[in-house]
């Protein structure tokens, strides 16, 4: 009775030495393991653990029919084990089935998964192609971006993940996400390389995780928001909390009136006026008051001046309306100017 081939397979995304209890055993009791090379990092990990490791001769280690023919040959002396590479070895498996099914006697084939992905851990992979788009050897074109001529890709990107998810078409929706995620770890990798001020993907994340923490106390904390509404007020305040401790530090004077503060100026100024509107709101406004129309005169304004101000509060009036009724005007808008466009066409 020939032994067993046990295959360890694991993520190449976690640590190389952080496998299952059952992966650990196997491997100590495995009295042969194989792996393809020297400076795979599982098997690396394997020997500092003082675990003897072999590697398959250079001639026959990319030649997936050849590896099979060296691991299941092995087993009529015993259990072997081979310790899986980073790129999960392609065609070995089949490989292997294809030796085993030509034997009378075949041995035990088993699949052990010694570690498996984590949520996110394709993020990790997102990086490493960055990384090595920008690195030396990379892509000229990518190494030749700065911030500002990536800022047209970006905002490209928004408007057509935008547009995705208006299609409902989740496959055009996943794919167009991934061109926004692209653009963050783009701008992140050049910051990389600033000489005066540098930061990475990881101060980028991290200071996303920390505002997150800071900013949902009723999740992290002891605060007591319990519905939406009450979510978003005690946003705002935390929001202006920082603003304000940031303000001090710097000594920095705000620049005008605080319901536009921090709003882009190349925002189009419908988004513009819904996030005012917003603001207003939580801050304890009189939201009823811009739904009603209702506007401060200008005094000595000429009549055409004054036409237009009021054109531009029955404007902002109708987008109150909307919001109030739980609406957004952009989409509404946007809707209604694809139906016109359909109906002019037909």
């Amino acid at each position: 009775m020939p032994g067993s081939l046990v295959l360890l397979a694991a993520s190449p995304r976690t640590a190389p030495g952080l496998l299952t209890r059952d992966a650990w055993r196997a491997l100590e009791a495995a009295p042969v393991r194989w792996a393809r090379e020297e400076d795979e990092p599982l098997a690396q990990a394997v020997q500092e653990a003082g675990l003897a490791v072999r590697f398959v001769p250079a001639e026959v280690r990319h030649s997936p029919a050849s590896t099979a023919r060296l691991l299941v040959g092995g087993t009529p002396d015993g259990d072997v084990l081979w310790i899986g590479s980073a790129d999960g070895d392609p065609d070995l498996s089949d490989a292997v089935a294809s030796e085993v099914s030509s034997l009378e006697d075949p041995p035990e084939v088993e699949v052990l998964v010694g570690s498996w992905d984590v949520p996110g851990a394709r993020l990790l992979d997102a990086v490493a192609v960055m990384d090595r788009l920008r690195s030396p050897g990379g892509c000229p074109w990518d190494a030749e971006q700065t911030h500002e001529s990536l800022v047209k890709y970006l905002l490209e990107e928004a408007h057509e993940a935008a547009e995705a998810i208006e299609s409902g078409d989740r496959a055009h929706m996943a794919e167009e996400l991934g061109d926004v995620l692209l653009q963050v770890l783009f701008q992140s990798r050049v910051a990389q390389d600033d000489a005066q001020a540098p930061f990475g993907i990881d101060d980028v994340a991290g200071a996303l995780v920390a505002k997150l923490v800071r900013r949902h106390p009723h999740v992290f904390a002891d605060g007591d928001a319990s519905d939406p509404a009450e979510v978003e007020r005690e946003w705002e305040r935390i929001k202006a909390q920082e603003k304000a401790a940031k303000a001090a530090r710097s000594g920095a004077v705000p620049s005008g009136p605080a319901l536009l503060e921090g709003i882009p100026r190349s925002l189009p100024t419908l988004l513009v006026a819904e996030k005012v509107l917003a603001r207003l709101e939580r801050t304890g406004g009189d939201l009823v008051a811009v739904a009603e129309g209702t506007s401060s005169p200008r005094e000595g304004a000429e009549r055409g001046i004054e036409q237009d101000a009021d054109r531009g509060a029955e404007l902002l009036a109708v987008i109150a309306r909307i919001r109030q009724q739980g609406g957004s005007a952009d989409v509404l808008l946007r809707a209604a100017v694809n139906d016109l466009a359909h109906r002019a066409e037909g």
